[in-house]
């Protein structure tokens, strides 16, 4: 079985910042992770390449410091790894970046199963994973939280949805994205780190893949942010100090008061 996963490497959740001017998102000087979302994606395919033979391939489509978000990826079970980056990818909204996966996935050409963690935490769209079935023309079930079996051409899946799950028989090649419930992702390991410390992660960008250049970045981005602002809490406050007795019963009286006075007692 041959799996393609792509991953990101997002900010931390607590070093998120945002380009007032271009509605984008400031990636340089900010430590970066793998977005915690793909590594239950990682784990079902390594998992599945374990049960059924084979070998996964992480993409991550990003500045050259994303290639330590895929070697992280080859430390957890990866076989390989290849990184898009390329100035002209820059600034890329949702849609331009499935775009460009597709693009990856498609030249890699031998591949059963697409697996996408459920959303990435810095922009929490969950739109890359269909957004790349789409370009392939593949069929896709999201929120998958157990792959049950393989037979005659097609994977059952069960989708988690607000009344319980839904089950799926999905003809493959298909893409597949997968909530925290699939697994429990596997820490690396020393063997693992070492074949990622090695492991040669060729670099695609714009003259590797067979690409629109009006279709990516910014430019080909048909998503605008169009205003970013910090929202502001009016709030009048009212403060009682009560430090003895008379001055407790003074402010309970107030407390009283004003509870009245908005209807709410």
């Amino acid at each position: 079985m041959h799996i393609v996963v792509p991953i990101k490497q997002v900010p931390e959740t607590n070093a998120v910042k945002m380009d007032e001017k271009t509605g984008t998102m400031i990636r340089e000087g900010v430590e970066a992770i793998v977005n915690p979302l793909d590594l239950y994606a990682i784990e079902t395919a390594v998992r599945l390449r374990e049960q059924y033979e084979g070998d996964v391939v992480a993409i991550s489509m990003g500045p050259p410091k994303a290639e330590a978000a895929l070697r992280e990826a080859v430390a957890m079970g990866c076989d390989s790894a290849v990184l898009l980056s390329d100035k002209a990818f820059a600034g890329s909204d949702t849609w331009a970046t499935s775009y460009v996966l597709a693009a990856a996935i498609r030249k890699l050409n031998n591949y059963d199963l697409v697996i996408c963690g459920e959303r990435a935490t810095d922009g929490d769209t969950g739109q890359v994973g269909p957004g790349i079935a789409s370009s392939l023309d593949l069929p896709v079930a999201t929120y998958v939280g157990k792959i049950e079996k393989f037979s005659n051409g097609y994977c059952r899946v069960h989708r988690l949805i607000e009344q319980g799950h839904e089950i799926l028989d999905v003809k493959l090649p298909a893409v597949l994205t997968v909530v925290k419930e699939i697994a429990n992702p596997r820490l690396p390991t020393l063997r693992g780190k070492q074949k990622a410390r090695k492991i040669d992660i060729p670099v695609w960008g714009v003259d590797s893949l067979k690409v629109e250049t009006g279709r990516l970045g910014l430019n080909g981005s048909p998503t605008r942010v169009v205003k970013i602002f910090r929202p502001k809490l009016a709030r009048q406050c009212q403060k009682h100090v009560a430090d003895d007795d008379q001055a407790v019963v003074q402010a309970v009286d107030k407390l009283v008061a004003f509870l009245q006075q908005k209807q709410l007692i």
